[in-house]
């Protein structure tokens, strides 16, 4: 008689066999039998996943699916419900602007318009040179400091054009 949490269910693989060899898949199979396979450690399971590869692809959520047991819509819809989460490689500097309402009557779509133009990017991309990811956010919760930007995960809040020129301008110019 085996463990009843675990038993009759198909592990994703075992430690070190994954076919890719890859040993982040390793940690992630660790990380999800810490959680038992509970399909109520999603979230949890998909920021490691995160950390591991640096975003989200399609198969890495239908593994995560597998290795829950759950179904694989399930788990993209949870992953692009959450802002947080990334399904592309993202740039060596982010910067995301927060898009609700708030943040929105109080010009973020201006600043939005800035870094685009700045970057020649849209929201949701990365530039060409993989320097800078624009992101939006539809909202960050902290709505008394709008309008907010969070460049490279530091939260900026009351934020001008110019001052959000001025550190993408540093970024395209200099790198930092």
């Amino acid at each position: 008689m085996g463990n009843p949490v675990t038993k009759g269910r198909p592990r994703p693989t075992s430690p070190g066999t994954h076919p890719s060899g890859d040993d982040r898949f390793r940690y992630l199979d660790a990380a999800m039998k810490r959680q038992r396979y509970r399909p109520d450690a999603l979230i949890e399971v998909l920021h490691t996943a995160q950390e591991l590869f640096g975003y989200l692809e399609p198969d890495l959520l239908r593994y995560v699916a597998r290795g829950l047991r759950l179904p694989p819509s399930r788990v993209y819809g949870v992953a692009t419900f959450y802002h947080l989460f990334t399904f592309h490689p993202k740039g060596e500097h982010t910067c995301t602007v927060c898009t609700g309402t708030a943040c929105y009557v109080k010009g973020a779509d201006t600043l939005l318009g800035v870094v685009e133009q700045l970057t020649g990017t849209p929201p949701g991309t990365t530039t060409a040179d993989g320097r800078i990811s624009l992101e939006t956010a539809r909202c960050l919760g902290a709505c008394g400091l709008a309008p907010i930007v969070v460049f490279d995960g530091k939260v900026v809040g009351q934020i001008t054009p110019e001052e959000i020129v001025d550190r993408v301008k540093g970024w395209l110019d200099h790198g930092s």
